[in-house]
């Protein structure tokens, strides 16, 4: 799909996407821009401190003023390095924002005047309520919904999918938007948006990353940093003089590296990137998170509510078995099965032809010349059949046939009531045939379970989340396929009330919920769930209520979206761990450094053997700006999400993340003092 395809082609060695990033990152050393990050403005303003010193000693001929130069420039370059990670995760939304562009262009619409008559404009004036037709050919110039017709449209533009679509008036796939294509046929389409504020310009500002917004995880975790930052920036003020006190007085190239490396800004200069970068991989499986708040939630869910019908089971019930009643021969029920469902188009019809012509050799037959009279299945009847040569033919629900029977005194045989009751209790659908009124036997109608969704389920449940199933079958049905699929529960014969009363009930509880839908019935739910993600199929009503939109309509994509806002929390969680473990370190390089000369016992806390005070305190710098650099690509990427419990993954972050954050700075520094000092650069 080449919407999905597009950011994963952006990858990070990409010489055009490294080139933007770059010049984006001396574009965020604008303190208007930077002081959103406080970490890194500190750092900022750190590095300018210097630069005045440095210019200071150079323009009054001040000895050593090379190892000054050497700190300025690597605190200058931890600013561009934490600029260059947020620059290179917002370059795959401007990437993927061109090739939007492109599908918003000027078209010519054909509205419809009061009269009847239609009036060429251009798209650009359309405004929400406009009528418009659209033919074959035509670019459908914004969004709306289809008020007349069927038509066929191709959405490749937005969701990178080349098979075309269908949409249609009166139902749940009436949505369409702004920058497609009609391929076929005529409609009429009510626009629902005006100019600026289209699906297309929305999604246009969310890959770009203009309207993201910080989330209560992240704004919180700021507030963290910024605490430290106060408090460390504090404790480096005093140590000045108490320096002067035991004489010896710290220069400000080192006070000020002192406070940079003891600040965590590891996680200051890749937080940002780590959110942006849980919505990319959002967008990189097409769905749109319309903000950051919802990818986090996503990884905080309690309970999953999912569809039956085309989420759990394929969506399409199969017939597989034929019962007939006593006295009733197998070909005479197949015969009929068959009569009843040659004018029928729905999946559930043609399968019934297939299985009798596969298991009782019937083929399909020429109905003309017995003049037939075909009945649709309505909602009222429940029922559809057909009339010819002076017979009735009926295939329906059990309950409506059997009413169908008894209006000319004739009953539902007693076995073929256990066979309804059986295919029922298996977690099928039982369909019963009448000729004449009068019972002849049971059609089995299955709902195929999908392929592999018992084990997603167990992956759910290990991570503490609970699954149910919503369903408008019967609960005989519905505790059937609940038990084959392996959810943790279900709701049988869900109205839109009944979805709304289920959210409310589990969020009374303390619970997260997550839900998906595409029709207007199921926007009051999308919109209470605290993760409600729509099918871009789906009515705009739903996706209004939604606040993520999958363009591929897949309703299992919702496991996906877990476990991506899983990843987002883990990949902070990781990096702040090893962020903080790593300070620990740096503490060790640059405090003996600093008080060794006036104070030799604190050699012994020189660990790593650091060559001179000058090298120490310039290789921690040097590891500090580099290490962020070093991370780029995990913020990018995340952290590999397993589904384990949370004491597992507390216990893995430590191990992986904690002792690595102590155990690198060890390795690094003591590896850069080694180069410094052969290149005798301090």
């Amino acid at each position: 799909m080449a919407m999905s395809r597009t950011p994963k082609s952006r990858t990070l060695g990409d010489p055009k996407l490294l080139g933007v990033a770059i010049v984006d990152s001396f574009r965020k050393l604008d303190p208007r821009v930077l002081y959103k990050n406080p970490v890194m403005f500190v750092v900022e303003v750190g590095a300018l401190l210097t630069t005045i010193e440095w210019a200071y000693d150079v323009l009054h001929h001040v000895s050593g003023t090379g190892f000054g130069l050497q700190i300025t420039l690597w605190l200058w370059f931890t600013v561009l390095f934490a600029n260059f990670a947020e620059a290179t995760a917002e370059g795959r939304g401007k990437a993927q924002a061109e090739t939007l562009r492109k599908a918003k262009a000027e078209t010519t619409a054909h509205r419809l005047k009061k009269d009847g008559a239609t009036e060429d404009v251009p798209s650009s004036v359309l405004r929400a309520g406009d009528v418009v037709v659209i033919t074959a050919g035509d670019f459908i110039p914004g969004d709306g919904e289809v008020i007349e017709g069927v038509a066929s449209v191709d959405e490749s533009a937005i969701t990178g999918e080349s098979a075309p679509v269908i949409r249609e008036s009166g139902g749940d796939r009436s949505a369409v938007t702004g920058g497609t294509r009609v391929l076929s046929d005529e409609i009429k389409v009510r626009i629902t948006s005006n100019p600026g504020e289209t699906f297309l310009d929305r999604m246009i500002q969310l890959v770009e990353g203009a309207s993201r917004q910080k989330t209560p995880n992240e704004i919180a975790l700021n507030i963290l940093l910024a605490g430290l930052t106060i408090i460390f920036l504090l404790a480096v003020v005093t140590l000045q003089p108490y320096a002067i006190y035991s004489g010896a007085p710290q220069s400000l190239f080192v006070l000020i590296s002192l406070l940079v490396c003891l600040i965590p800004t590891t996680i200051g200069g890749l937080l940002s990137a780590i959110g942006i970068a849980g919505m990319d991989r959002l967008i990189q499986r097409n769905v749109l998170a319309m903000s950051g708040r919802a990818v986090e939630a996503a990884g905080d869910v309690d309970v999953l509510l999912l569809d039956k019908t085309g989420t759990i089971t394929l969506g399409n019930r199969q017939a597989t078995r034929l019962y007939a009643a006593p006295g009733v021969e197998d070909d005479e029920l197949a015969d009929a099965a068959q009569l009843a469902s040659l004018a029928d188009e729905t999946p559930e019809g043609r399968s019934i032809v297939v299985l009798v012509k596969q298991k009782y050799g019937l083929r399909g037959r020429e109905l003309s010349p017995h003049n037939p009279t075909f009945i649709p299945f309505t909602a009222q009847t429940r029922m559809s059949g057909v009339d010819l040569d002076g017979q009735e033919v009926r295939k329906g629900a059990a309950d409506a046939i059997a009413k169908y029977a008894a209006t000319h005194g004739q009953r539902v045989p007693q076995e073929i009531q256990e066979a309804v009751q059986a295919i029922s209790s298996a977690g099928g659908t039982p369909l019963l045939v009448a000729k004449n009124r009068k019972v002849l036997g049971a059609i089995q109608l299955e709902d195929i379970v999908k392929g592999g969704m018992r084990e997603r389920f167990d992956q759910l449940r290990a991570m503490g989340i609970r699954t149910m199933m919503i369903t408008g079958d019967n609960p005989l049905t519905a505790s059937a396929i609940a038990r084959q699929a392996g959810v943790d529960g279900f709701l049988a014969e869900a109205k839109p009330e009944d979805k709304m009363a289920l959210i409310k009930s589990e969020q009374a509880k303390g619970k997260l919920v997550a839900m998906t839908g595409d029709g207007t019935n199921d926007a009051p739910a999308l919109a209470q769930a605290d993760v409600g993600v729509a099918m871009n199929t789906g009515t705009q009503a739903a996706k209004e209520a939604g606040n993520m939109v999958d363009l591929d309509s897949n309703p299992t994509k919702l496991i996906e979206i877990v476990e991506i806002g899983k990843q987002l929390l883990i990949t902070r969680g990781a990096l702040t761990t090893f962020s903080v473990a790593n300070d620990v370190a740096k503490y060790f390089a640059i405090i003996p450094a600093m008080f060794a000369a006036a104070f030799p016992e604190l050699e012994l806390l020189n660990v790593m053997h650091l060559r001179t005070p000058q090298s120490a305190i310039l290789s921690a710098v040097i590891f500090n700006a580099l290490i962020i650099v070093a991370l780029i690509p995990l913020a990018l990427h995340g952290v590999r999400y397993r589904p384990v419990g949370a004491e597992i993954l507390l216990r893995r972050n430590l191990l992986i993340y904690g002792l690595g954050g102590v155990v690198a700075p060890f390795v690094g520094i003591k590896l850069i003092d080694v180069i410094v000092t052969h290149l005798h650069l301090a």
